[in-house]
């Protein structure tokens, strides 16, 4: 589908393309990167490029470029042949033009106390979602964007969670299975399997690769504690950049070892607590003090990290970061556990027996799921 753009002018030289928009933006496109991007090297059906950057001229020049209908045509100097670049295309993959996928971009929700988490989040039934492929848009539409969404009334039944959870994306089978039961066992291989509380986390930051996003499915609640907590720990990344860069700057140049070990499993890896772009931006959030092994590092640089760790671990601490919400039975959380800390209060299951059930699901599969929708019921954004 062509877009319909307006101009207000074109101009180059062999090695620049230059276009002021009629918004009165302007965009510049090298020429080495429009002779790599002709719609006549990529596989018609798959899209795919058929060529490699060795099979493009190293010193692509324009001879001359003009509009043509919807597009610019283009022609070469060394070359008897012209391509034509759709405008909308050319407006869309500007590299000045902000993300590749506006609508997913973060909403950041550092002062969690004060929202309602019924209210300021994503709900929707689970029989609503299952038969509403746009309400479904919408939804996995603001998961992407807030970090977490809900579902209520989703059945007590042992396949719900997973039908559920594919409504969003592919589940992940890990040591644990394809589900695992969230509640107080004897001897138990992990402390979640506990009535103890649970700090802000994410989870098992020991895995290749980090699971991408959780589904909690509640089964059983407590009248008393199991109140789940949750933060947006890349809001609180970013508040630390803002009032302590130097620990910032630590926490994302240190690698830490995370590992896990029980019967059936052992599982290392290392990684920054917070993770960052080539561009600098923070990308994830692997913050799980469980599973950290003993660093090796010189002394000198394990007391600079030790300090940024626990300013960050204070940050975690303070009431006005987190959202508190106590499930009901029937309710589903999904939230992106590269981002979204979640926690609990404690419990006793002797007096109240508390029961969740979860599932992991992988994070390019949710994105997917999300911009297939996107596509069908909002075409716009994918012309």
């Amino acid at each position: 589908m062509k877009s319909i753009m307006s101009v207000n002018r074109l101009w180059f030289h062999p090695h620049r393309l230059h276009i002021e928009w009629a918004d009165g933006e302007w965009s510049e496109f090298a020429s080495v990167w429009l002779r790599d991007n002709r719609h006549e090297d990529r596989d018609a059906h798959s899209g795919q490029r058929l060529i490699d950057i060795v099979d493009v001229p190293e010193n692509p020049r324009i001879r001359s470029a003009v509009i043509d209908g919807g597009a610019v045509r283009i022609e070469w100097e060394a070359e008897p042949r012209s391509d034509s670049f759709d405008l909308g295309w050319l407006r869309t993959n500007a590299s000045h033009e902000g993300p590749v996928r506006p609508a997913f971009a973060r909403r950041p929700w550092l002062a969690a106390a004060q929202l309602d988490v019924t209210r300021d989040f994503r709900w929707a039934r689970f029989s609503e979602l299952h038969a509403d492929r746009a309400l479904r848009a919408d939804w996995l539409t603001r998961l992407l964007q807030d970090g977490i969404a809900f579902l209520s009334d989703v059945p007590p039944g042992d396949g719900s969670l997973l039908e559920a959870a594919a409504l969003a994306g592919r589940v992940l089978e890990t040591n644990y299975g394809l589900v695992f039961d969230v509640r107080a066992v004897p001897q138990p291989e992990n402390l979640a399997f506990t009535d103890l509380g649970l700090g802000l986390h994410t989870d098992n930051p020991y895995r290749e690769p980090v699971p991408g996003f959780q589904a909690l499915h509640a089964l059983v609640t407590s009248p008393a504690g199991g109140d789940s907590l949750f933060a947006d720990g890349m809001a609180i990344a970013q508040h630390l950049r803002a009032v302590d860069p130097d620990a910032f700057a630590i926490l994302t140049q240190t690698a830490i070892p995370f590992l896990y070990r029980s019967k059936e499993a052992e599982l290392y890896a290392e990684r920054p607590l917070i993770q960052l772009s080539c561009a600098g931006e923070v990308t994830a959030i692997h913050y799980n003090s469980r599973s950290i092994a003993p660093l090796r590092l010189a002394p000198e640089h394990l007391e600079l990290f030790y300090a940024a760790y626990r300013r960050f671990a204070a940050l975690l601490r303070e009431v006005r970061f987190q959202a508190k919400f106590k499930l009901r039975d029937g309710d589903l959380v999904i939230f992106d556990n590269q981002r979204t800390l979640h926690g609990r209060s404690a419990f006793s299951s002797a007096r109240h027996p508390r029961h969740l059930r979860g599932c992991y699901l992988s994070r390019d599969s949710v994105y997917s799921e999300a911009a297939l929708l996107r596509r069908e019921y909002c075409p716009e954004a994918f012309s």
